[in-house]
């Protein structure tokens, strides 16, 4: 199977949770990465891995021309109706349907680090933006920025054996995502981190949101929801306010790069 068909199941349990609920908490990463990129009226967006399209109706109101990407059929679907004129299509980032030099820009926010070969997946988006374009990509910041390293590590306790990769941090270091870029090729414009906290009501909520993620499913199939609300419970007593709230503090990096011939 290949990353792309595995991921798009993974984030299908529950589309319309993950789009109203969670995804929204990355408007400012949004914000700060479709700035750099340039985004206007006129300019040619691929927004690569859009999920439900939160960044693709910002890129809109910006007056950008958007093409959205995505594995999941499902969160496409939600995309569509929140852009109906936008155009989304079901495919694998690293085997992008578009003609070389087709787009302005491209933004891959939180997406190629799920892509199994990510080198290949950002040569795709190179070779889809035009000469002196631009490409954002992001990923979770160092984990000190993060308190959602709590719920990760509480995830990762239950389960048989760790997934392959780095996890949610392999690409947090300093540098990490500008080295990604010069190495398929680009010259790297700029480098950020973009704060997005992310705030439930109380545990219900944050059960509801964070449960529509992909990297929750294994866990959930593994070990079953009340084992996984037990361990995650205990990890946020941190962070749980007197009233029930939940808050957790949070840096997403960010690095842009430009396609030179």
């Amino acid at each position: 199977m290949a990353s792309g068909e595995r991921q798009g199941q993974l984030w299908s349990a529950a589309p319309r949770d993950w789009a109203e609920l969670q995804e929204p908490f990355c408007r400012p990463l949004w914000q700060a990465t479709l700035q750099v990129l340039g985004v206007k009226p006129g300019v040619r967006l691929l927004d690569a891995g859009c999920g439900a399209g939160g960044a693709s109706v910002l890129a809109t109101a910006l007056g950008g021309e958007v093409t959205g990407i995505d594995a999941c059929a499902a969160l496409l679907a939600i995309a569509r109706e929140r852009l109906p004129q936008a155009w989304f299509i079901h495919g694998d980032l690293e085997q992008l349907p578009f003609a070389a030099g087709q787009f302005h820009a491209a933004l891959a926010a939180n997406s190629v680090i799920f892509a199994e070969d990510i080198r290949l997946a950002l040569r795709e988006l190179r070779r889809v933006v035009q000469p002196g374009g631009r490409v954002a990509i992001t990923s979770w910041g160092r984990p000190e920025q993060c308190e959602m390293r709590e719920v990760f590590a509480a995830v990762a306790s239950v389960l048989p054996q760790r997934p392959p990769g780095g996890g949610p941090f392999a690409w947090s270091a300093d540098g990490a995502l500008a080295e990604l870029l010069s190495g398929a090729g680009m010259k790297v414009m700029a480098e950020g981190g973009s704060q997005c906290d992310f705030h439930y009501p109380d545990f219900a909520a944050f059960w509801r949101a964070q449960t529509s993620a992909g990297n929750y499913q294994p866990a959930l199939l593994a070990v079953g929801p009340e084992r996984l609300r037990q361990v995650v419970g205990e990890a946020l007593r941190p962070y749980t306010r007197a009233d029930g709230a939940i808050v957790l503090r949070n840096i997403y990096g960010w690095a842009v790069g430009q396609v030179v011939p």
